[in-house]
């Protein structure tokens, strides 16, 4: 079964010639219709199965007005208040699970990743360069360009400029992956106090993801399209490359079998890759040797976090190919692998968990067609799940 399935995936996903070419990626390409975000979505069913096995430069950064979209309130924010990066505009979003967006504030064009720090301070990649933003008195305090030319500044899937971003543990460095169309990509180096680019570090195509270790000895760069991932050595900005492919590398630009996002796993520090609800890629950033552990989910998957007592949540956006695989998921596989799969109501991308460990947030507003303007609520121990409306194209999320 694992070979027919290996064999029947790889051709079904293979694009023509000219069309891979044009799409440059492994995810194809679109504009993106946004589909409605009202309505609630059916009851999980969820079954628990068992494992087995703008433009570039160096100038300095400029602080911003604010920006807000509605008025923000002052003083501490309510616990477990969520902030999602508004990929198809130019802002981040606060939302309150139970109320919905309760204001915005502009950051710069297509925002993608985001990360907080302990002082309360957010780190957005965008595509003109790095927002810093206050979410207490919600406001962008500074804009850090990259150093990086990413070409003119644009909107949409395969823009330039930053994409997965990373806090190191000490909150003195932010680690950002900037996209440059049509070649390899580069981990940017922030300093946190001086607000500039410190380092310049060439990694794989397209850095979906960043991580850090828990030590911030080490920073991986996700590579979506070159089917890999980039240690770099944090303080001597050394790196090595780890192929991540466990369906192989035919098709190129054109696959859609490449690895996406990436959780760091908190007891041993390997790295926890999934692809497409099959096999979960366990690397051990050490020796660079990959192992694999079936899932059961099936179907194409982008977003992934890990709780600290290691349950992975992975983020299932829906078929490849109807006929043979599943819909859109959020799938919570705990440490002894032991998977269970919450059905989703149309493609999402990723996700964050409350502070309780109990609640989900999986943001709906994905890399490709079929995004909506919202979140799901998922209700881990009961599976019910509800739709928010929040944000536009919202991608990264956070619970702050």
């Amino acid at each position: 079964m694992t070979k027919y399935r290996r064999a029947s995936r790889t051709a079904r996903v293979l694009l023509p010639g000219a069309v891979a070419v044009a799409l440059l990626s492994g995810c194809a390409q679109g504009s993106g219709g946004a589909a409605s975000a009202a309505g609630s979505t059916p009851p999980a069913g969820a079954a628990t199965t068992p494992a087995t096995a703008d433009s570039p430069g160096t100038a300095p950064p400029t602080a911003g007005s604010s920006g807000a979209v509605r008025p923000a309130p002052t003083g501490r924010l309510a616990p477990g208040t969520l902030l999602v990066s508004d990929f198809g505009a130019d802002t981040v979003t606060f939302v309150d699970p139970a109320r919905g967006a309760t204001g915005s504030v502009k950051v710069g064009t297509a925002p993608y990743g985001l990360v907080v720090g302990k002082d309360g301070r957010a780190w957005v990649a965008t595509a003109e360069g790095v927002a810093v933003v206050d979410t207490t008195t919600r406001e962008r305090l500074a804009l850090v360009p990259y150093e990086t030319d990413t070409g003119p500044v644009t909107t949409g899937e395969y823009r330039g400029g930053g994409m997965g971003i990373a806090l190191a543990p000490d909150g003195r460095r932010v680690y950002v992956g900037v996209n440059v169309p049509g070649g390899n990509g580069t981990l940017e180096v922030i300093d946190t106090a001086a607000l500039r680019v410190t380092d310049t570090v060439e990694v794989g195509r397209r850095p979906f993801d960043v991580d850090v270790s828990r030590d911030g000895a080490e920073v991986y760069a996700t590579n979506h399209d070159s089917f890999d991932v980039t240690i770099v050595g944090a303080g001597t900005l050394k790196t090595r490359r780890v192929e991540v492919a466990p369906y192989g590398t035919e098709g190129g630009l054109g696959s859609w079998l490449k690895p996406h996002y990436t959780a760091v796993r908190p007891s041993d520090g390997k790295l926890l890759l999934p692809f497409e609800g099959e096999r979960l890629a366990v690397v051990d950033p050490r020796t660079g040797r990959t192992t694999i552990e079936p899932m059961t989910a099936n179907t194409h998957q982008h977003g992934a976090t890990v709780t600290p007592d290691g349950t992975l949540l992975a983020v299932g956006t829906g078929p490849i190919d109807p006929d043979e695989d599943r819909g859109p998921s959020l799938t919570v596989r705990t440490p002894g692998g032991a998977e269970r799969v919450y059905p989703l109501e149309g493609p999402h991308e990723d996700v964050a968990v409350s502070k309780d460990g109990r609640t989900a947030y999986v943001t709906g507003g994905f890399t490709r067609d079929g995004y909506w303007d919202g979140l799901s609520v998922v209700d881990l121990d009961t599976g019910e799940t509800r739709r928010l409306a929040a944000g536009s194209r919202p991608l990264g999320v956070v619970v702050l």
